[in-house]
C-alpha cells in the first residue's frame, strides 16, 4: 500500500510539469489573429506550446509587440511573420474565453532578436512551481 501511495504522489507531482509535443498540431486559422502576411526582409517566429496539466483545458493568448497574435492550446504550434529586429513575445490570459480560463492573471514576456530570413523559436511551458513561462527555444 505504501508503494502505491508513493507512486501516485510521484505521478501527481510530475504531472504538473509540461513536456514537448512530438508532433504538435497547427493552430487552426480561426485562432490565428495576426502576423500572417509575409514581411519583406522579415523573420518567421514559431511558437510551440507544451503538453501539460496546468491550464490544459484553456487557451493562452500569444502576443507579439503587445498585440494579440493567436489563441494557442496545449500541444499546438503557430507560425508568424514578423519584421526583423527586437520583438517582444508574450503570453497573457485569453480574454476571449468567457469561462474560468479567461478570469486568470497571466502576463509573461521575453525579448526575441528576429534576424532577417531566419526562423526564431519560442516555447510555452507550464511547471508546477512557477506556473506558465515563455522561453527561447532552439530546435
Amino acid at each position: 500500500m505504501r508503494l502505491i501511495c508513493a507512486a501516485v504522489s510521484v505521478l501527481l507531482i510530475s504531472g504538473c510539469s509540461s513536456f514537448r509535443a512530438d508532433h504538435p498540431d497547427p493552430v487552426p486559422k480561426e485562432r490565428l489573429l495576426g502576423f500572417q502576411d509575409t514581411v519583406d526582409n522579415g523573420s518567421t517566429l514559431v511558437v510551440h506550446r507544451d503538453i501539460g496539466m496546468l491550464g490544459g483545458g484553456c487557451y493562452v493568448a500569444v502576443t507579439i509587440d503587445r498585440t494579440v497574435a493567436a489563441r494557442i492550446g496545449i500541444g499546438e504550434v503557430a507560425t508568424f511573420k514578423v519584421p526583423a529586429g527586437e520583438r517582444v513575445v508574450g503570453i497573457i490570459t485569453d480574454t476571449a474565453d468567457d469561462t474560468l480560463c479567461g478570469k486568470g492573471s497571466l502576463h509573461r514576456e521575453i525579448l526575441v532578436q528576429a534576424s532577417a530570413g531566419q526562423d526564431e523559436h519560442v516555447r510555452i511551458v507550464s511547471e508546477n512551481k512557477q506556473g506558465f513561462a515563455i522561453l527561447s527555444d532552439k530546435p
